[in-house]
């Protein structure tokens, strides 16, 4: 029997991380995050205004690619952030910040509600969170160039529409880690932790 899994959250938090982990343990088979192959993606951190609108719009229809072509599957499947985050924290916060114009916006919005008729939502969403400082120090540890030019300001926001976005998830269940001060990758204790809560619901 099929389960779909999305790991949400800020960017350093973990995702990839935690994809991996139930990958591993679960043997659920991955999807990622496509951030290699867009075009924009350097681009839009050195001009969100000019590149908001073609950085979106690629993930939103690459992302309903991936997440038709995994809905194939007939085992357990977990994506590192989905269609939902794309379109209504990233895509609609650049709209709030004037970064994306309003029929650019409306535009991309009306094609990710059609899309949206055509999935299968998600059976749970693992929420990562953690602190900024954390947050930054991943960030930085992971040496992604575009991203450590990422202000604090910016990060702040995103957080706070991640929160928001989160409180009104009514699609699939959600469970919300902290990962300020847990280690699954290298301790022991806390892997077996992290097993054990995610048992529940896979």
């Amino acid at each position: 029997m099929r389960q779909y899994i999305v790991v949400a959250g800020n960017m350093g938090v973990g995702k990839t991380t935690m994809v991996q982990f139930l990958a591993t343990h679960f043997n659920a088979k991955p999807f990622f995050e496509p951030v290699s192959t867009n075009p924009y993606f350097r681009k839009f951190f050195s001009d969100m205004k000019r590149w908001a609108f073609h950085s979106q719009m690629y993930y939103l229809v690459h992302k309903f690619k991936l997440t038709q072509e995994l809905l194939k599957e007939k085992s357990l499947i977990v994506l590192d952030r989905s269609i939902y985050e794309d379109a209504e924290i990233f895509a609609a916060g650049l709209y709030k910040s004037r970064k994306m114009a309003k029929n650019d916006f409306n535009l991309y919005f009306d094609l990710y509600e059609s899309m949206c008729e055509s999935l299968t939502p998600p059976d749970l969403l693992i929420y990562l969170t953690c602190s900024m400082p954390v947050l930054k120090a991943r960030i930085q540890k992971r040496g992604r160039q575009n991203e450590k030019e990422v202000t604090s300001a910016y990060l702040n926001k995103l957080q706070r529409n991640y929160d928001e976005w989160v409180s009104k998830v009514k699609f699939c269940p959600v469970l919300t880690i902290n990962t300020d001060h847990i280690d699954y990758v290298s301790d022991i204790e806390h892997r077996a932790d992290i097993i054990k809560l995610l048992s529940k619901y896979i």
